[in-house]
């Protein structure tokens, strides 16, 4: 059985989503990030990143959410067209978000926390978050314009709609909101319908809410 080293942050919710999707068996392990369990050696002989997701099949470890993406689409043969042109595309956004959404839009969260400290300069003319906020908001308009035409980035549904959803998802007004953006917002809608999605939301959510419960 495919073993899931787990918490529900964005890009443990992709691998989530491939794996209901797909229709494929796995149990969950959650890694306690908020209690440092990401540093335990179990975890780093997964994951030499210290980071989650990480996913054990058989004698198969892989680490980087998209990496799992991929692999579980080659396992399965579904949502990961064989075709290389296609595929070619798919590989392209699924770099487009580790290598830009990803870190833009996380390093934008994370000023914007920081600089709500008493003792730090206010967040708008912080140059970091200024600096993160215009990327972001370019990807953004990268994003739009690739869904101008099509119901989904490469065709038909596929690992890369898994991959940049929950980005989407989470932080809508990073690029400047989902009014102003109105294709990413009905693909949005249209993933967010979708009942492997909604199962693999739930996938942790009990772990978030214990958390929630105790800070009230």
């Amino acid at each position: 059985m495919i073993r899931l080293l787990y918490f529900p942050t964005l890009n443990g919710h992709k691998v989530a989503i491939a794996l209901e999707e797909m229709g494929l068996p796995y149990e969950v392990e959650i890694v306690d990030i908020l209690k440092g369990e990401q540093d335990a050696v179990a975890f780093r002989a997964v994951n030499p990143n210290g980071k989650i997701p990480a996913l054990v099949d058989g004698d198969v470890r892989v680490f980087e959410s998209a990496a799992i993406l991929q692999y579980l689409g080659r396992k399965t043969g579904r949502f990961y067209p064989a075709d290389e042109g296609v595929r070619t595309q798919v590989d392209s956004w699924l770099f487009w978000q580790m290598a830009g959404l990803g870190p833009m839009s996380g390093q934008l969260n994370w000023f914007t926390r920081a600089a709500q400290h008493p003792d730090r300069e206010p967040a708008e003319t912080s140059l970091p978050i200024h600096r993160f906020r215009k990327e972001t908001e370019r990807l953004f308009a990268v994003l739009e314009k690739a869904l101008e035409d099509r119901d989904y980035l490469c065709g038909d549904y596929s690992i890369a709609d898994m991959c940049v959803w929950p980005w989407i998802e989470k932080y809508p007004d990073n690029g400047g909101g989902l009014d102003a953006h109105p294709a990413i917002a009905d693909w949005h809608a249209r993933i967010a319908e979708r009942p492997a999605v909604q199962r693999a939301l739930d996938v942790g959510a009990d772990v978030i809410a214990a958390y929630q419960n105790k800070a009230s």
